[in-house]
């Protein structure tokens, strides 16, 4: 591990002060960062401890949530507004990690959560241009049944791990960043970029810029929702396919609906196609069908992971006739 400085921020304005004077990173629970210093793959001059800003979930007259950065997972997924009101989340978050893990891990720290692909942690023996720009891209030629089957390039077929992330873009989540230029607010689903040709670059902030908080709007179908997570094993293990949905059906119409894919793309892939299709349709299982395979007609399989496009298809399939039964049923 590489030396690097200490600080510990006393507020936003101090974080980002302190973000400034050298090449920092912020420390949240450590989760993903510690380890990625512990392989080189992440080399700050400085650290800047955000763990003291605020970390509360503060609920608005209109019926939106505030979530601090700082809040911890647990938390989060235990708060009684987002257990009721937006269970998707709660679902994603229970799905992504042990106790332990969720009892450090933060908010922001899961929304900036670097990308599992084996050979961008293998440092030593493989090319990866996430890691090193120019550098080429094993993953491509090589073991990659769980790499991206939307959005890649040939610069990356990397995926983004975050189930959270996948929750709060099916609510229209909205981060609030600060930095030296003040600050600003951007939709989660503008937040992370694609790959490109500068796979590096993995979102939109700018340097030294803080997440501070990540806001819920007040919305009617969130209620209605859940989340999917297909992986190997039962115990914790990163998504080949997750699916994130809110349904909200009328006389047996789609009257609304969220459908967000995990495991798939560097970020995570809002349905926007799927829900097109879907909206003032029936619901049906057809037209579940329908609009699952318009959302995958762009998918490019590798060697190893075409399986992954039946399997996105049939899981949103699933996923949306089991929310429309239960919301037959009365059972949300």
């Amino acid at each position: 591990m590489n030396p690097f400085t200490y600080a510990r921020a006393t507020d936003a304005a101090d974080a980002v002060r302190l973000a400034s004077t050298t090449q920092a990173k912020y420390l949240g629970g450590g989760t993903n960062l510690v380890d990625l210093m512990r392989e080189t793959i992440e080399r700050p001059a400085s650290l800047v401890d955000v763990t003291g800003l605020p970390s509360t979930i503060e609920e608005r007259a209109d019926g939106s949530l505030l979530i601090g950065a700082a809040v911890r997972n647990t938390a989060l997924a235990e708060h009684r507004a987002v257990r009721t009101r937006y269970p998707v989340l709660s679902r994603a978050i229970l799905a992504g990690a042990s106790a332990q893990i969720r009892n450090m891990a933060t908010v922001g720290g899961n929304i900036l959560q670097r990308t599992r692909c084996a050979y961008f942690y293998d440092a030593e023996g493989s090319r990866c241009n996430k890691r090193e720009p120019g550098q080429g891209c094993d993953a491509i030629d090589g073991h990659n049944r769980t790499h991206a089957i939307l959005g890649a390039s040939p610069a990356c077929v990397a995926t983004h791990p975050s189930d959270m992330g996948v929750a709060l873009a099916a609510l229209d989540a909205v981060v609030h960043l600060q930095g030296a230029r003040g600050t600003r607010t951007l939709p989660l689903t503008e937040f992370h970029r694609l790959p490109g040709d500068q796979p590096e670059l993995e979102t939109e902030l700018e340097p030294g810029e803080l997440i501070t908080a990540v806001e819920l709007p007040a919305l009617q179908l969130a209620a209605h929702s859940t989340y999917r997570k297909v992986r190997d094993r039962a115990s914790y293990a990163f998504a080949l396919v997750s699916v994130a949905a809110a349904l909200e059906v009328e006389g047996g119409t789609v009257k609304d609906v969220r459908l967000v894919l995990g495991g798939v793309a560097h970020k995570p892939w809002r349905a926007w196609k799927a829900e097109a299709a879907l909206r003032g349709g029936p619901a049906t299982e057809q037209a579940f069908r329908t609009a699952a395979e318009a959302e995958l007609a762009d998918a490019v399989p590798l060697r190893d992971n075409a399986f992954k496009i039946e399997l996105a298809q049939r899981t949103m399939v699933a996923v949306l006739g089991d929310l429309a039964a239960r919301t037959a049923r009365g059972d949300m």
